[in-house]
C-alpha cells in the first residue's frame, strides 16, 4: 500500500506483499484449516443511507467531473482500507501477507445492452488520494477501456485477447503455472499487474442494470480477499413519533470477505468506518487524517 520506502523486506516477504508476523498464532494456523477462499467466505449485507448524497454529488460535480454515487462508494471503501489496513491482506501458499499496493478491480459495461461487452478496470491508488483523485483515476481507466478499435482497451483486455488465440490445453497450462508460481510468490510481475484477481478488492455495480445486490463469490485464482456488489437504489418509509412519514433513500451493498485475513470484530469496525464515510462524504474531499500501517 505504497509503503515500499517505509518497510524493509525480510525473508519470507514477496514483491506484492509482506509476510504478516501476527502475534496471534491462530492466524498462522487458520490458512491450513480453511485452505481455500471458498471455504473461508463470510457474508455481510448493509443498506447504506444515501438520502443526502444527491445534493452532495450535484454540489461537487463542477469540481469533480462526472461525479457519481459509484465514485463515492469506491472512495469510501478505499479510505476505509487506508484506515483499516488489515483489509488489504491476502492469503497465498497458506500464508498471510499485507499487500504492498492499493488497487481496485471494477467491472463496467462498455455498452448497456445484453450483448454489451464487459470491461475490467484496475486503477491503483495512493493512501493519500481524495475523492477527486480517485474519481479521476477511475474515469481515466474507463476511457481507455471503452476505446474502439482492434488494439483498443487496457492491458487486461489485450492480455485476454492474446490468451484467446491459444488452444485450450495451453490456456489450461498457463493458468496452472501462474497459480502455482503465485503460491510461492514467483508469478511474473507483469501478470500481477494485468490480473484483476490480484487486487485489494473487486467491485461490481449490478444496480446499474436494475438488479438488487448479490453475494458474489471470491475467486480462487489470485489474491483478492474482498468482493463488493452494489445493488439498485431503493426507498424506505418509516413513521415518526408524530405520525408523519419519513422517506429514506438507500443502496444495498453486499460484501463477501475472506475471514482468514482478520477477525470478525475488525470487519465490523471497518464496516462502521465505511458507513461513516458514506454518511459524511465531505470527509473524502480531504486527505485522510490517519493512515494505518499493517505490521
Amino acid at each position: 500500500m505504497n509503503t515500499e520506502k517505509a518497510r524493509k523486506r525480510r525473508i519470507g516477504d514477496r514483491y506484492d506483499g509482506y509476510r504478516v508476523r501476527e502475534k496471534d498464532p491462530m492466524f498462522h494456523v487458520i490458512p491450513h484449516i480453511m485452505r481455500s477462499r471458498l471455504d473461508s467466505q463470510v457474508f455481510f449485507e448493509e443498506k447504506i443511507d444515501i438520502s443526502g448524497m444527491r445534493s452532495f454529488i450535484v454540489e461537487h460535480r463542477k469540481e469533480i467531473p462526472n461525479l457519481s454515487l459509484y465514485h463515492v462508494i469506491v472512495a469510501a471503501v478505499i479510505r476505509t482500507i487506508v484506515e483499516k489496513p488489515r483489509l488489504n491482506r491476502f492469503v497465498s501458499g497458506r500464508k498471510v501477507y499485507a499487500r504492498s499496493y492499493l488497487r481496485a478491480s471494477l467491472a463496467v459495461k462498455k455498452e448497456m445492452s445484453e450483448d454489451g461487452e464487459e470491461a475490467l478496470v484496475m486503477p491503483e491508488f495512493a493512501v493519500t488520494d481524495t475523492l477527486k483523485e480517485i474519481a479521476a483515476k477511475f474515469n481515466n481507466e474507463i476511457i481507455v477501456a471503452k476505446q474502439e478499435g482492434e488494439n483498443s482497451g487496457n492491458d487486461t483486455d489485450l492480455t485476454i485477447k492474446i490468451l484467446n488465440l491459444l488452444p485450450g490445453f495451453l490456456i489450461k497450462f498457463f493458468v496452472w503455472s501462474m497459480r502455482n508460481l503465485d503460491a510461492i510468490g514467483m508469478m511474473p510481475k507483469v501478470i500481477n499487474r494485468v490480473s484483476p484477481f490480484h487486487s485489494s478488492l473487486f467491485v461490481t455495480n449490478v444496480g446499474s442494470i436494475g438488479l438488487d445486490s448479490v453475494y458474489h463469490h471470491l475467486y480462487e485464482f489470485g489474491t483478492t480477499s474482498i468482493f463488493l456488489a452494489i445493488g439498485k437504489k431503493g426507498m424506505e418509509y418509516t413513521t415518526r413519533s408524530d405520525g408523519s412519514v419519513d422517506t429514506k433513500h438507500f443502496v444495498p451493498i453486499r460484501f463477501v470477505l475472506d475471514e482468514r485475513i482478520c477477525d470478525g470484530y475488525y470487519y465490523a469496525t471497518a464496516i462502521k468506518t465505511f458507513k461513516r464515510y458514506m454518511k459524511n462524504p465531505e470527509l473524502l474531499l480531504q486527505p485522510p487524517s490517519q493512515i494505518g500501517v499493517d505490521l
